[in-house]
């Protein structure tokens, strides 16, 4: 397993859990999946209804470019069988029940669900889920009864994740997921002690402390602290973070850099309901992705390339 959570290097989501049915499909037989038939596709660790349109054989590897039922045409992507299955009800099961084991996706102050698109492989963007892989991110409808107030999924903050930081989240969601073993808390450095170093590292490389720069790191730490017990927690690590977390402990100075990731996957949902010019969202997008490359650049030192601790109880009793 490599050391990051979302998309690797090499492998993106074939590792995927769930794919293994149809894994592996090569030139010596027919295709597995036919134009324009309906599919289960693997979009980080959630799994959507698709469609397949196209068809072709390359490099040896049968690939097939779907379309996610329900979203915009800009999530179209090339996949491999790996994340494909069957649309039976046995799959439809299996989606269901990967969906029960997500985090909790509700946002403290609106309480409205808001899950984050598929992402494409063409980004290069972020995705806990695409934690089994973040590829280009998650996606699902609106819910029926959403506000108005929000963006357009075309005017939405795009992220693209560096492939070994979407290989970080899946390697996150199997760790946690699958394997039952979480982050041993609290973790060093924290949440507060990187957004300090990219302070430094941006002072440091620019000549100056921009303003724009420390507003914006002060933003993502009031993001981290109140989004992480509502949106990025995943089931099993529910009694840990009430074990960890008292009183008034912000949560920025306990968790490290594995869930401050992951609260990149959910920003551009966050984001879609914040009153800003786009001009001013343009330049906050390319803040963000400067702030993935540093990580990206840290990445052995910031995050933990095995996870050791046992979550200590049943998944059955989480809350």
């Amino acid at each position: 397993m490599g050391s990051s959570n979302t998309g690797v290097g090499v492998k993106e989501e074939s590792s995927l859990e769930g794919g293994g049915a149809n894994a592996g499909a090569s030139a010596s037989g027919s295709a597995v999946f036919s134009e324009g038939e309906k599919v289960l596709a693997y979009h980080g660790p959630r799994i959507y209804e698709a469609k397949v349109q196209k068809v072709d054989l390359r490099k040896d590897e049968w690939k097939y470019f779907v379309h996610y039922l329900g979203w915009n045409k800009n999530w179209d992507e090339w996949v491999g069988s790996d994340r494909l299955l069957k649309f039976t009800d046995d799959n439809v099961h299996k989606q269901q029940e990967l969906e029960k084991n997500q985090p909790a996706d509700k946002t403290a102050k609106t309480g409205r669900s808001t899950h984050n698109k598929p992402k494409s492989s063409n980004d290069a963007k972020v995705d806990k889920e695409d934690p089994r892989n973040l590829s280009k991110g998650k996606k699902r409808k609106n819910h029926p009864g959403t506000e108005g107030d929000r963006r357009s999924p075309e005017k939405l903050v795009m992220l693209q994740f560096p492939l070994n930081l979407k290989k970080q989240l899946l390697d996150d969601w199997e760790f946690v997921a699958q394997m039952g073993k979480l982050v041993k808390l609290p973790r060093s450095p924290n949440v507060d002690d990187i957004l300090k170093s990219y302070l430094e590292y941006r002072t440091k490389k620019d000549g100056m402390i921009a303003e724009s720069v420390g507003e914006i790191l002060k933003g993502i730490r009031c993001y981290f602290d109140k989004a992480l017990p509502a949106m990025l927690l995943y089931k099993k690590e529910r009694q840990q973070y009430h074990e960890a977390v008292q009183g008034n402990t912000a949560p920025s100075t306990i968790y490290g850099a594995e869930h401050l990731l992951r609260l990149f996957v959910k920003l551009p949902e966050l984001l879609a309901y914040v009153n800003m010019e786009e001009e001013a969202l343009t330049k906050l997008q390319q803040k963000l992705l400067d702030f993935l490359k540093f990580l990206q650049k840290n990445q052995s030192s910031f995050f933990l390339a095995v996870y050791d601790g046992s979550n200590g109880e049943d998944e059955t009793d989480a809350k």
